[in-house]
């Protein structure tokens, strides 16, 4: 199966660090990045796509950060 997931964070090296996390358990970058102001909190977030193919059928319970 393809598994998708939308990584955020605020404007910090805890973006890199998660997305770094991210790709060394196997999932790889879709797209670029994206970059947005969070009013209600006033800072900055990023935001990156990752994909990763894994075994088995998918079904909505699956904890997508454990794969």
């Amino acid at each position: 199966m393809r598994l998708y997931r939308f990584l955020t964070e605020d404007d910090t090296s805890a973006f890199c660090h998660k997305v770094t996390k991210a790709l060394n358990a196997g999932w790889e970058l879709y797209g670029g990045p994206t970059y947005a102001y969070d009013a209600a909190h006033n800072v900055m977030r990023c935001g990156q796509a990752v994909v990763k193919d894994a075994p088995g059928d998918y079904h909505p319970d699956l904890k997508l950060g454990e794969l």
